[in-house]
């Protein structure tokens, strides 16, 4: 459902192209990990579940990016639950570091990217999109 009666917004419409370039180089950078022994290599030690999580997450993006980029109220849930999973996965991560695991410092980095892009696109779609009209009851 759109929300109506919205002007466009260079902020809703900022979000929804960061949302969708960011999932696209995040699907062709998690595929090419995932699919190719070359880069697997050249990644170093990555952590599979961060980076299957990173590469299925992509394809949410690109829908959360179109949906802001239409201005439907779904996507700020969509925003704000990959938002949650990102810290979700984020935290286990931060577990398995804790437990001596082998880890790359560049995934803490992007973690931490990735945690603040979706909150702050979270924010940006419930602000422009979020019906806040408020009614008293009498």
């Amino acid at each position: 459902m759109n929300a109506p009666g919205l002007k466009q917004s260079s902020w809703l419409r900022m979000s929804a192209v960061v949302a969708l370039l960011f999932g696209v180089l995040t699907i062709i950078s998690g595929g090419r990990t995932l699919f190719n022994a070359a880069a697997q290599q050249q990644a170093g030690n990555y952590v599979p579940f961060v980076l299957w999580f990173n590469f299925l997450a992509g394809f949410a993006y690109v829908i959360a990016g179109a949906g802001l980029w239409f201005r439907q109220r779904w996507s700020i849930w969509l925003a704000s639950a990959i938002a949650a999973a990102t810290l979700i996965v984020f935290a286990a991560f931060g577990l398995q570091i804790w437990a001596g695991g082998a880890y790359e410092m560049r995934t803490v980095g992007a973690m931490g990217l990735r945690a603040v892009v979706w909150l702050l696109i979270a924010g940006v779609a419930y602000g422009k999109l979020a019906n806040h009209q408020h009614q008293v009851a009498a």
